[in-house]
């Protein structure tokens, strides 16, 4: 029976070919913008790393003015980045099971093919906990070894487009590479990796493509390393050293830490609480003992990696989606009630109300579908639309199979939206009606 119904309502669809292209149209069009703007949301939002999200987590400590807050309309929020010095006290802790301390630099890489010219390559300067802690993919080889962090080994690891700009896309493992004024081994090469929230550092841009090159942190003071992000301080500090700046209360570092279970999760915390009183103890954190340890999620609530403007859009879209189905009710009503005459002779057949209204429903449906489908390849185009005018912050926001399933179930909503009501009156004619001109 439900292939007889369906196959009435595509010929149906047929017999006015030119009203259900323009209805598959205005579904079209609300499905192209709703499903652009939810697939914006939903890739701002999702978990970055489903089923570990709950296991890092960012590590901040309070060590601004005791006069003032880091931030006066959120003034029990800790700094988002803490200070050299407590990074290094920070690695010391045998509690986590993975741990890094890290932060973005910028240096100077020296091709050694004849002829090419030096380039500046944005670096994460880290330790090897990194890559397994943000499940970075590889291609060639892998992380250096704690050994290399404790030493501070000139080694190095590649993103794919720069090993394929040096070493034209090949097994570079073992080959060296010139930054700065050292020579690096590589020792690993990632594949192409693009998250499309830069989570683990929101300091400089959530939307940020990750880093270059790769090196250990234990490199910093012998290179004297700079940082390329956000730095801020509450106080100056003397002197015009590199070492002065380390010492200093200056923030620039993130700090990341993995805490399988519960326990360690506690533990880590009243251990972090123990050392900030230390720290006070010896003249340093004057504010009171003010600490976090977010995992992603909460990090990125905290962060605001979706801002409000996108839930804003997303509604609105919702809506407009809404809008243009209901502006199809009437069309959709009056091509059901031309149609009363030959409804009234199938009731007088025998057809049940039931049977007629599942029908017109169901050609309504398809008309979502058809509409659904368009929609998506509208949608595709309004993607390509931000990413262009986000194209400073580097975004990559694109359908995946899960926003092609939504945009058809929203396909399927917009259908039933529009239908739902003509179907019902048109299933209510009294078929005698039309028996008597029939």
């Amino acid at each position: 029976m439900f292939a007889y119904q369906l196959r009435i309502a595509w010929k149906s669809l047929k017999r006015s070919p030119v009203l259900s292209t323009l209805l598959v149209l205005g579904i079209a069009l609300g499905i192209g913008v709703s499903t652009a703007f939810v697939t914006t949301y939903y890739l701002m939002a999702r978990d970055p790393l489903p089923g570990r999200s709950s296991e890092l987590f960012r590590v901040q400590i309070d060590n601004w003015r005791p006069e003032r807050p880091w931030d006066d309309e959120r003034p029990e929020e800790p700094p988002d980045q803490i200070s050299w010095v407590d990074a290094v006290n920070l690695m010391a802790s045998d509690i986590p099971t993975r741990q890094s301390a890290m932060f973005k630099s910028s240096l100077t890489v020296h091709p050694a093919g004849e002829g090419e010219r030096p380039f500046r390559a944005m670096t994460r300067v880290t330790g090897n906990d990194f890559f397994g802690m943000f499940e970075a993919p590889f291609a060639w080889g892998g992380p250096w070894d704690a050994a290399a962090d404790r030493e501070a080994e000139p080694v190095l690891v590649l993103d794919h487009a720069t090993n394929l700009r040096l070493f034209g896309g090949e097994d570079s493992v073992g080959r060296r590479v010139r930054v700065e004024d050292r020579d690096f081994t590589v020792v690993g090469v990632l594949a192409p990796w693009r998250p499309t929230i830069k989570f683990y550092d929101t300091s400089n841009s959530e939307f940020q493509e990750p880093e270059e090159l790769y090196i250990p942190f234990s490199l910093t003071r012998p290179m004297e390393l700079p940082t390329a992000g956000n730095t801020s301080g509450w106080k100056s500090y003397a002197g015009s050293e590199f070492e002065d700046f380390l010492q200093s209360e200056m923030i620039w570092i993130q700090m990341w830490v993995e805490l399988p279970d519960a326990s360690r999760q506690a533990a880590y915390r009243d251990w972090l609480d123990a050392y900030v009183r230390e720290q006070q103890a010896l003249g340093r954190l004057p504010r009171e003992v003010n600490n976090r340890v977010r995992d992603v999620l909460e990090w990125m609530e905290v962060e605001e990696v979706v801002p409000d403007e996108a839930t804003t859009l997303l509604v609105i879209s919702l809506l407009f989606m809404v809008v243009c189905s209901v502006n199809l009710i009437g069309i959709l009503l009056g091509k059901f009630l031309a149609r009363a005459p030959e409804v009234g002779v199938r009731r007088a057949l025998g057809a049940s109300r039931a049977s007629v209204f599942v029908q017109h429903l169901l050609e309504c449906e398809l008309l979502g579908l058809l509409g659904g489908v368009l929609g998506l390849g509208l949608s595709v185009l309004a993607l390509g639309l931000i990413n262009r005018l986000l194209a400073d912050v580097t975004a990559d926001f694109h359908l995946d199979w899960t926003m092609v399933g939504a945009g058809l179930l929203l396909s399927l909503v917009a259908g039933l939206i529009a239908g739902v009501y003509p179907s019902w009156r048109i299933c209510r004619v009294p078929p005698a009606n039309y028996l008597k001109i029939q």
